[in-house]
């Protein structure tokens, strides 16, 4: 089965919505469909909340308040220049305030005022329990719809300053003018809708009724003991085993790979309670010390996937540079530390995937069309699929291309050899990306795209212990 290729999460949906929570139910399917790592839903207050609540359950994510103020320019209150959050966060656009001349007296004063309507609200909402700690997490704002976005956009402002490491906003409903804005402080903007012409959210819904600030506060409970109970009731319908990222990995140190007669250099990392095993192939010019490949390693690991990260080439082989781009040879060394694998006792009942980069990506695809292997699934980042196009319409594995929006020349290469698969296949262009990923948050994005597919595919790929 091929998949068409995927780059805008949005897709019709018949208007009017009949009200928030019918709303959130259909943010929440769409959402399932974006891979990110240990979200938190964060709605805005007060609409955002009855929209934000079944986003949580789908999603089996915990759900809070972000409590956010504009920072309004003294006498141009309508003109945003920075914005205020929990414990004390601030954030000044320097640009807006040189432009309007405002002092730094007058921005304290802006900002005392609000402070104290913010903590207030929270306060109110929260019952007194702190906010959930963003850092290192995925934070996901929702609002029951967003016409100028300038408190989405202090909203995710906060999500950054309070330690996030991806921020998404999600709505039901939005103008198309706010989601090209939004998309300067957010990794992805997810509407379900874009209407033209946009005049005001409630038009959008059949009832659009004042969310009341007991709602609220009854929605914020009840998620919380439904989180609560799912992670301290074993029988309850939680998530199975999940991986805590303080728990010390079963194995992680530097091995020395057999491939034939030839020994590679790697290393192996396996936390507590794998759930599958992948391997990673460098590209020309890389090694297992790769910083993005590593980066990807460690969030895969967070993930509960067991990796190895190992040279493709010895040093004396790497001299010559012909040997760099010998698909055949890169690809066979694969074969044969994937066989290696097979017989280390902490990983050998597990699925095993291939992630590649640039050429790498060419090998994986080369090793996983091998008959005598059994592999689970195939990511390439930034790949060169196409080099394997002897071997492509053999390969049984599920493939998942990503590539970057501005790598043009290998898009169109992805795109072709994505033609010539036959096994369940996806494209999935990472906008503002170029080939390297070096654009802020789009290496996350990748990490967080490989991820999904990996746990997806190789959790019930795993082989019968020996």
């Amino acid at each position: 089965m091929r998949l068409s290729a995927t780059m805008v999460w949005c897709k019709g949906i018949q208007l009017p919505f009949i009200d928030r929570t019918r709303a959130g139910k259909l943010l929440g399917e769409r959402l399932l469909d974006v891979p990110c790592i240990d979200p938190v839903v964060l709605a805005l207050p007060r609409g955002g909340v009855p929209v934000g609540y079944p986003v949580s359950l789908a999603l089996a994510a915990p759900l809070d308040i972000i409590g956010v103020r504009k920072l309004g320019v003294p006498y141009q209150p309508e003109v945003a220049m920075g914005a205020i959050g929990e414990d004390g966060v601030r954030v000044i656009d320097d640009g807006i305030v040189a432009t309007a001349g405002v002092s730094e007296r007058e921005i304290r004063a802006v900002e005392a005022r609000k402070r104290s309507e913010l903590e207030r609200q929270v306060h109110q909402f929260r019952t007194g329990r702190s906010r959930i700690p963003l850092e290192g997490r995925t934070a996901i704002v929702v609002d029951d719809g967003i016409a100028t976005g300038s408190t989405a956009r202090a909203a995710c402002l906060v999500a950054r300053a309070h330690g996030a490491a991806r921020v998404i906003v999600a709505t039901p409903i939005a103008s198309r003018q706010a989601v090209a804005e939004l998309r300067d402080v957010a990794d992805e903007v997810i509407a379900l809708e874009t209407p033209q012409p946009f005049f005001a959210v409630g038009q959008w819904y059949l009832d659009f009724d004042q969310t009341s600030d007991e709602e609220v506060i009854s929605l914020l409970t009840e998620s919380r003991s439904h989180w609560d109970q799912r992670h301290t009731d074993p029988g309850g319908d939680g998530p199975s085993d999940p991986v805590d990222p303080a728990d010390p990995p079963v194995r992680d140190e530097d091995v020395t790979a057999g491939a034939g007669s030839v020994r590679l250099e790697g290393h192996l990392t396996v936390p507590e309670r794998a759930r599958g095993m992948v391997v990673f192939v460098h590209g020309s010019g890389s090694s297992r010390h790769s910083p993005r490949n590593r980066f990807v390693a460690h969030v895969l690991n967070q993930a509960g996937l067991a990796t190895l990260l190992f040279d493709l080439l010895t040093p004396d082989e790497e001299i010559d540079r012909s040997n760099v781009f010998d698909i055949a040879l890169l690809g066979g060394r694969l074969v044969e530390v994937t066989r290696w694998l097979s017989e280390e006792p902490e990983v050998r009942s597990l699925g095993i995937g291939y992630f590649g980069a640039s050429t790498g990506s060419a090998a994986a695809l080369w090793a996983a069309a091998d008959p005598q292997l059994d592999i689970g699934a195939v990511v390439s980042r930034g790949g060169r699929p196409d080099l394997a196009a002897s071997r492509l319409a053999a390969v049984r594995a599920p493939t998942l291309l990503i590539v970057g929006e501005r790598d043009e020349v290998v898009l169109d290469l992805n795109r072709q050899a994505q033609s010539q698969l036959t096994c369940e296949s996806r494209l999935t262009i990472v906008p503002r990306a170029t080939h390297l990923f070096e654009e802020p948050g789009t290496l996350q994005v990748a990490a967080d795209l490989a991820t999904h597919w990996f746990v997806g595919h190789l959790a019930d790929a795993g082989r019968p212990p020996h």
